[in-house]
């Protein structure tokens, strides 16, 4: 098992998405998007099932998932490999486990489940930049990635 270091949860923390892939009975790949996720400490991730019941139904299925998320400012990210498992609602473990996690969602999102994934792998996402400009600073990456998606960042 792997865990989440304290730089992986800082991330996950200032993350706005990240996105679930998932394998189905078929063989068929499913990725979607989740936006009300959390760090169990460093033993797992939990992401709140708010409309997904394929994602769902392959955890079901196979438990073997990849959840990736990026900062697509600073293009860095994380990609975690592990097994998922799937919460009830109703399950008394829900609330134990996903306190933290249904108190971010509901009352305007209700969870249906909690998706527990313990992580197995866990990968730095880098964009290609990093590695074809290695002398580049944090600030003048920032600089031309906003300059690229034709944003400002936010007055403090």
């Amino acid at each position: 098992m792997a865990k989440l270091t304290e730089a992986v949860r800082a991330d996950i923390d200032a993350s706005v998405l990240c996105w679930l892939a998932t394998v189905g009975a078929d063989g068929t790949p499913n990725v979607s998007p989740k936006e009300i996720f959390c760090a169990e400490g460093e033993a797992a991730l939990l992401i709140a099932d708010i409309a997904s019941p394929v994602s769902v139904a392959n955890i079901r299925a196979n438990p073997s998932v990849c959840v990736s998320f990026v900062d697509v400012f600073r293009q860095l990210g994380w990609k975690i490999v592990g097994e998922a498992r799937v919460i009830a609602r109703d399950d008394p473990e829900a609330m134990r486990v996903g306190a933290a996690l249904i108190g971010m969602a509901e009352p305007d999102y209700p969870v249906r489940h909690v998706i527990r994934v313990t992580p197995t792998k866990i990968a730095r996402i880098r964009a290609p930049s990093y590695v074809l400009h290695p002398e580049m600073d944090e600030a003048e990456r920032l600089a031309r990635t906003y300059r690229a998606y034709g944003v400002r960042p936010a007055a403090r």
